[in-house]
């Protein structure tokens, strides 16, 4: 799965130009663990990376579209490591498959730079119009990612419309729960963490099972 650049003013063409990009939104997402997102500019931004701040701006006319194409490249990431992880779940463990998906996201969570402030969408207070949107983004990928796992094609599975909101009221429960899991604890609370997959398995137990 390639990057598809939907928030740059300008596509790279040459390995040079996307090395470049990728240097850019690296300093990016270091600086955002060291300095959060108010405090984020530009100019640090290009400093860090080592490119003069006229190539920052052939790529993104301001830092907020750097945030959104930091949030597109982790949800990619996001996905291939899930597509990585189906490979080796036969498609009746749908239990393995939440795992996995759990699983994952903490893992990133836990490791890739920026994430923990910018996972799949820019900094925004908590339920506000732009969280929804964006989990709604993340429920119409996993869904597609997932469909054959989770019934999709099988006698009695449930119709594409009811799978889609399924998995959204999953995305939008575990979004919740995990950021009171890792504002309760930096590593992010076990306990919080073991009752969200207990209620992920619960809940998709209604229409899995």
């Amino acid at each position: 799965m390639s990057h598809a650049h939907t928030n740059l003013r300008r596509v790279p063409v040459q390995q040079r130009s996307a090395d470049r990009l990728a240097r850019i939104l690296d300093a990016g997402a270091a600086l955002l663990d060291e300095t959060g997102y108010e405090q984020l500019t530009t100019r640090a931004v290009a400093d860090r990376a080592g490119v003069p701040i006229g190539s920052l701006y052939r790529f993104f006319p301001n830092k907020r579209a750097l945030v959104d194409a930091l949030a597109e490249r982790n949800l990619e990431a996001y996905a291939e490591r899930i597509v990585a992880r189906l490979e080796a779940i036969p498609e009746t463990e749908w239990r393995a498959v939440i795992d996995a998906v759990l699983d994952e996201y903490l893992a990133m969570k836990r490791s890739v730079p920026g994430f923990a402030l910018v996972d799949f969408g820019p900094p925004v207070p908590p339920a506000g119009p732009l969280d929804e949107e964006v989990n709604r983004l993340v429920a119409g990928r996993l869904t597609d990612l997932l469909g054959g796992h989770l019934g999709r094609g099988r006698e009695g599975a449930p119709s594409d419309a009811a799978l889609l909101r399924t998995v959204l009221v999953c995305v939008q429960a575990a979004d919740a729960l995990l950021q009171l899991a890792f504002r309760a604890d930096p590593a992010g609370d076990p306990d919080l963490i073991a009752e969200t997959r207990l209620l992920l398995q619960a809940y998709l137990a209604r229409i899995l099972v």
